[in-house]
């Protein structure tokens, strides 16, 4: 058996990174659907522990201390790319997207509930296989998944990958399927004219991550990316007493809830005032390696076999959880506007209230492959999928926890 520190322990992260990585490129099947890479190669190395602990064998122990500073990294890249600014962008229409995916959050965890007493289960497993999964992806379930252990609900971790496995995969099987059911019942077309130059630069800059300075010499990237670490660093610090401070009026809330609302806080400051000058792909590119690597260790060190018992309860949630989802698509195109683009819109609310961002733009570029461009879809879904829902969700999941507790 090896026992790994920290350091050998976020190594092994790093081969199984790699890993997930070689395994979707050389099956087609797992990038079709947006597999994260991480969460491929952490899968096989936790079935490999399985297998391991059938013939009572323990392959390895992880010393995961640095998980915790990762998965909190990188929800404050999360607050620190929410920026209000981005709201002056179809700003009535993001709200109202917004409300519509919080609101259904809220639906997600109310029937997950119903399934989950159905079956004799603690109440809290159906959040843990609603929104905290379904909405948030595999990084929120695992994030909130030891709140949920200390709730009562026995192999958190393990439900939270299989919830959130099921969901990337079903948001990308139906979204598109549901959209062209729309599209073609109400005869739609794509918009004319075509979107203007200020229109067109601000969807690419949303799809992209952000603003930054045009092509930045060696040095200004250095600088750049410091600033982005020391950014990240000084929210996480005062995050953390921002979340004792929430914890001590009772509240049962997530580690990185505190760090986030301050990244949240310096990134409109910031906006502002220009004190900065925050690189915003910069800051996203640190939270996409730091999520990565929280991934890659937080699934080598599940059990798979605390799942034993759990597989109906779950597949039922799951297809109720798509049933309702791709009903709700129709409420989504009549309340966006009943045209093209809100139909698209659809699609990409099917993709990351199932999965995640990466669906919803996997969907909508397939439906706008086919039947013509969709700005305002472009503009909208990526905002409210990328950066405002992490924010809602937490506090809709933060709600149910604390109902429940």
């Amino acid at each position: 058996m090896l026992e790994l520190d920290a350091v050998q322990t976020l190594a092994l992260a790093g081969l199984t990174l790699f890993l997930g990585y070689a395994l979707c490129r050389a099956i087609p099947v797992l990038s079709r659907y947006n597999l994260p890479a991480p969460v491929v190669g952490g899968l096989v190395v936790a079935l490999a522990v399985l297998v391991a602990h059938t013939q009572d064998t323990t392959l390895f122990t992880l010393d995961t201390s640095l998980q915790t500073p990762l998965m909190i990294a990188f929800f404050t890249t999360i607050g620190v790319n929410a920026s209000v600014a981005l709201l002056k962008i179809s700003g009535r229409q993001v709200l109202l997207f917004l409300a519509l995916a919080s609101g259904f959050a809220v639906v997600q965890n109310l029937l997950g509930i119903l399934v989950a007493t159905g079956f004799g289960l603690h109440p809290l497993f159906g959040v843990l296989a609603g929104s905290t999964t379904l909405t948030g992806g595999p990084a929120t379930g695992l994030a909130f998944a030891p709140l949920f252990e200390e709730a009562g609900v026995a192999g958190a971790e393990s439900v939270a990958l299989a919830s959130a496995m099921a969901g990337i995969v079903c948001g990308g099987l139906i979204g598109g399927p549901v959209v062209t059911m729309l599209i073609r019942r109400f005869q739609l077309r794509t918009p004319e004219p075509a979107p203007d130059a200020a229109a067109a630069d601000a969807m690419a800059a949303v799809v992209a991550g952000g603003v930054d300075d045009p092509a930045p010499d060696e040095a200004a990237r250095e600088f750049g990316a410091l600033k982005s670490i020391v950014v990240i660093l000084v929210a996480m610090w005062l995050g953390s007493w921002v979340s004792a401070g929430i914890s001590a009026t009772g509240l049962t809330l997530p580690a990185y809830v505190g760090a986030m609302l301050v990244g949240a806080l310096i990134r409109n400051i910031d906006d502002r005032t220009g004190w900065i000058g925050l690189p915003v792909r910069t800051t996203d590119l640190i939270g996409n390696i730091c999520l990565a690597l929280f991934l890659a260790v937080a699934l080598m060190n599940l059990k798979l076999w605390e799942l034993a018992g759990l597989a109906t309860p779950l597949l039922v949630n799951l297809a109720l959880q798509v049933l309702i989802v791709a009903l709700f698509c129709g409420v989504v195109f009549r309340l966006m506007g009943r045209d093209y683009d809100a139909a698209v819109m659809g699609g990409g609310f099917v993709g990351f209230m199932l999965g995640t961002t990466a669906n919803a733009m996997a969907v909508m570029r397939t439906l706008v492959e086919r039947y013509g461009p969709a700005p305002r879809a472009f503009l909208v879904a990526p905002l409210v999928g990328a950066f405002f829902i992490d924010f809602t969700n937490a506090l809709v999941i933060t709600g149910f926890i604390n109902f429940w507790h």
